[in-house]
């Protein structure tokens, strides 16, 4: 198996360039374009990219009425009827390259087919929203809560009025382009908001898994990219998380190169070191939230990974690289850095919901401020074995193998160092949380730990693959020089388990990715809509909202539910959000008012 990395995990340089030579002798003139590794990881970021936005484009022809739920039904089996029609055939041509295709082209196939299914993974999401906002010009939460604020931001930008404050600012600056690019500008923000949404939506899926590419083979990359896209997407805000995804296997990349700083040439460290620098920046100015749960645990990784005691050439390489890291990674996210170096002192998060009020240990689910009936009584759901489910039981089992046979390995030192960071960090802010009354956005750690165990659980069971699969070469090898070979293991069969392997994941993501657009659909409940701390609000109330706002052309939406005259109007002058004063208490909302003081611990402010 081909890879991106120079060094994969999973195998070493030598065998790589033994592959990547295979590749190139046994494909011959007709894919003379494919031997040549550049375009190989070019086709297949385009793949995974392209099939992504055509299902998503796809989607958008699908009609229905998402305002009953015969008419979700109905909208999501189409989404999976187009996925099964788009993707047995991707699968269909994959099994038959395992079973009877040349080795050298079952692997750049492998390679395509792998970018194909996580790029369809969100499309399937995004062409769900795309469903779910049948009708409506506006994207989900419509002209209220974040996204309200989002377009608010991108409004002052469009006004000349400067960045949002501490706020990252690159998706608010992404909507103001566009919006002053196809909808007019102030004003068209609301419209451009699903766009930008469906958009940045479909490409979560791809930008995991290239990611994740640069240090593990396609297989591998696929098994961690796919389930923590889809669980972790929030089409709402799809900016956030695609952040924390990316951010992981960037960090362990940039540590890979000063591991080996001193085997380059300077030009070539300074280069690296800028194109990691430039990258992190401009995924601060993205969103920013992750970097600060890392921080700490990696920075006490590098120390350690800096060769303290390996002759003063190899410190000096070292340190070279990680200012030019540093430095170019500080110039791309300047902006933000002076707006947090400004007003950090004011930046203080007040706001409380559900997971604020759970048990602070759990991190294995999330519950939002659009938490239904869900009360901390009732969430979240215990397992048997003190509490913790199959589930918890079977990554802390993962986690186990990566740590005793991987330890050594540069991926699983970054995702533990992120790990231990974040816990310590949730519970420094959730131990202050009575005292200081700020909750310091702690519940958002639970992401990203919940990641890491995902990543360690993967690569856990990829250690153990490797280790059986070396065991039954020596085996082979010690039949053949003895006698009868006992056991065997071809690389037609190895390949036949990966196809297998990538058709179970493609089946994993379709059901997943419904799942994960199900929960958008408008709510069939309005009346549970109305208050911000009502009990009964869903996180189908976004796409509600969208659907009772006049589109663009001055009509109401096709299926608005208060009827085709009666629809809301564009509030063309949305300000800055968060720009009240610091009354220095807790905001709690998923609360009503008989029980404020019981939850929040103080007289309700009205």
């Amino acid at each position: 198996m081909t890879d991106l990395a120079t060094s994969p995990v999973g195998g070493s340089q030598a065998e790589s360039r033994q592959a990547e030579g295979a590749i190139a002798a046994r494909l011959g003139r007709m894919d003379g374009l494919l031997a040549r590794p550049w375009a190989v990881r070019s086709a297949e970021a385009l793949v995974s990219i392209v099939a992504a936005f055509v299902f998503t484009l796809l989607c958008t022809r699908i009609n229905v009425n998402p305002l009953n739920r015969v008419g979700q039904v109905s909208g999501l089996a189409m989404v999976q009827k187009y996925a099964a029609v788009v993707g047995l055939p991707v699968l269909a041509v994959l099994l038959y390259a395992a079973y009877r295709g040349s080795l050298a082209r079952y692997q750049v196939l492998q390679r395509l087919v792998c970018a194909a299914v996580a790029g369809l993974a969100t499309g399937v999401v995004a062409g769900g929203i795309a469903v779910a906002l049948n009708g409506t010009d506006w994207g989900l939460g419509g002209q209220e809560g974040d996204p309200g604020n989002l377009m608010g931001m991108a409004n002052d930008m469009l006004r000349g009025q400067g960045l949002p404050g501490v706020y990252p600012p690159g998706f608010p600056a992404v909507l103001a382009v566009w919006s002053k690019l196809f909808y007019g500008g102030v004003g068209g923000v609301g419209y451009a908001m699903k766009d930008v949404q469906l958009i940045c939506s479909a490409l979560v899926g791809p930008m995991a898994y290239l990611s994740w590419r640069l240090l593990l083979r396609p297989v591998w990359a696929l098994l961690i990219a796919v389930p923590a896209a889809i669980l972790f997407l929030d089409p709402i805000r799809p900016y956030s998380h695609v952040t924390m995804l990316v951010m992981v296997p960037m960090l362990a990349g940039a540590l890979r190169e000063l591991r080996r700083a001193h085997e380059l040439s300077t030009r070539s460290t300074v280069l690296r070191g800028v194109g990691f620098g430039a990258s992190f920046g401009v995924m601060f100015l993205w969103y920013s939230g992750w970097f600060v749960w890392a921080a700490p645990g990696v920075f006490v990784l590098t120390l350690f990974l800096v060769p303290w005691r390996r002759g003063a050439a190899r410190v000096r390489r070292a340190l070279l690289f990680l200012a030019a890291t540093l430095v170019s990674a500080g110039v791309v996210g300047s902006p933000l850095l002076y707006e947090l170096v400004k007003g950090g002192a004011q930046a203080t998060d007040r706001y409380a919901y559900l997971s604020v009020y759970i048990d602070p240990a759990y991190i294995m689910s999330w519950a939002s401020d659009r938490n239904g009936d869900l009360t901390y009584h009732n969430f979240p759901w215990h397992g048997e074995l003190a509490g913790q489910s199959a589930y918890t039981l079977l990554l802390l089992a993962g986690v186990a193998l990566a740590l005793g046979l991987g330890l050594r390995s540069i991926t699983v030192r970054t995702t533990a160092a992120t790990l231990i960071s974040a816990w310590l960090l949730r519970f420094y802010f959730a131990s202050h949380l009575a005292k200081d009354k700020a909750v310091m956005l702690y519940p958002r750690t639970t992401w990203i730990i919940l990641y890491a165990l995902m990543i360690l659980a993967v690569l856990g069971l990829m250690f153990v693959v490797q280790r059986g699969a070396g065991w039954l070469r020596t085996v082979q090898r010690v039949g053949t020089d003895g006698g009868p070979v006992p056991l065997t293991l071809r690389p037609a069969v190895t390949g036949r388990l990966v196809a297998g392997a990538v058709c179970a994941v493609a089946l994993f993501a379709t059901m997943a990715a419904s799942w994960s657009a199900d929960r958008y659909m408008p709510t069939t409940k309005p009346e549970f809509v109305p208050t911000a701390d009502a009990k009964g609000i869903d996180m189908g109330a976004d796409a509600w909202r969208a659907h009772i706002l006049v589109n663009r052309d001055g009509k109401c939406p096709k299926y608005d539910p208060a009827g085709p005259t009666d629809c809301a109007p564009v509030n063309k002058q949305l300000k800055e959000y968060n720009n009240e004063p610091d009354k220095g208490r807790l905001w709690c909302a998923n609360v009503t008012g008989e029980e404020w003081a019981l939850t929040c611990g103080s007289k309700r402010p009205w």
